[in-house]
């Protein structure tokens, strides 16, 4: 089995030390404009500092519950975690040091496997899977775990950076230089995606971390968003809104560009302890 933790630290010196940092976060999920149904489901749980987005596929029963098991699970593992007496979440080490990404990448797996048993004992079920886009807030720490083309992006000042990279087909053709990414927004092969959480029994999870600073904004946010809004006008939305109105305004947003698919979005600000 090939290394599945792959850690990317954005920042190398950390403006915090000595700082606690906190998350406040808002989310919301709405069905959209064209489906009848939501197969979408996102996690936010203050707690743990843990926010997941899952983006279900396998029609109206799979792709809901291949979502829900999805952020279940991952809430589960990990408060199981943090209970044990040597918990991950109490190690204060440096990002490249800290045990925490292993766990949530193997939260992430254990929901691959849970759906995929979930699917091979219900014939209706057969075929479904979710992305997933965990985000963990640890100190000066914040660390992702990542299937699909739900996204992470950062907004920092007057910056915005997508954290995550799409596991697409046009993503593919967009490194392979066959489209741009504009021609990407369009194809009809947007939707495709090559890698999901459930639809096998094992999936390769792409883990992240970075080092935050105050006043960063994290959005986590399923595809179809993501299709709609432009990084710029998330940026805007979030640098005009209050926290709590933003995961709003950006649904509005997507819903008034047509709202093609179900829209979940969740909004993280960093903030000192």
């Amino acid at each position: 089995m090939p290394d599945r933790t792959r850690l990317r630290n954005l920042r190398f010196v950390s403006k915090t030390a000595g700082v606690r940092l906190k998350a406040l976060s808002a989310g919301l999920t709405d069905v959209g404009r064209k489906r009848s149904h939501n197969e979408d489901s996102y996690l936010i749980d203050d707690e743990l500092q843990l926010f997941v987005v899952a983006d279900g596929m396998g029609g109206h029963a799979g792709g809901g519950t291949a979502s829900r098991i999805a952020v279940e699970t991952i809430d589960k593992e990990l408060r199981a975690v943090r209970t044990s007496p040597t918990s991950p979440f109490k190690a204060e080490t440096t990002l490249q040091d800290s045990p925490l990404p292993d766990f949530l990448r193997a939260a992430v797996e254990k929901a691959c496997f849970e759906i995929y048993r979930a699917a091979q004992e219900d014939p209706r079920l057969a075929g479904m899977g979710t992305t997933v886009i965990s985000l963990c807030v640890q100190h000066e720490h914040a660390l992702f775990a990542h299937v699909g083309d739900s996204r992470a992006y950062l907004v920092r000042g007057e910056l915005i950076q997508q954290i995550s990279e799409d596991h697409s087909l046009v993503n593919e053709q967009i490194k392979a230089g066959m489209i741009t990414p504009d021609e990407a927004r369009h194809s009809r092969y947007k939707n495709i995606i090559t890698r999901s959480v459930g639809f096998e029994e094992e999936v390769q999870v792409d883990v992240m971390g970075i080092m935050l600073q105050p006043n960063d904004v994290f959005v986590l946010c399923s595809d179809g968003l993501a299709n709609l809004v432009e990084d710029k006008e998330i940026r805007e939305v979030l640098s005009g809104n209050e926290l709590k109105d933003a995961p709003r305004k950006l649904i509005d947003l997507a819903n008034e560009r047509g709202g093609d698919d179900n829209i979940t979005v969740i909004c993280v600000r960093i903030v000192p302890a």
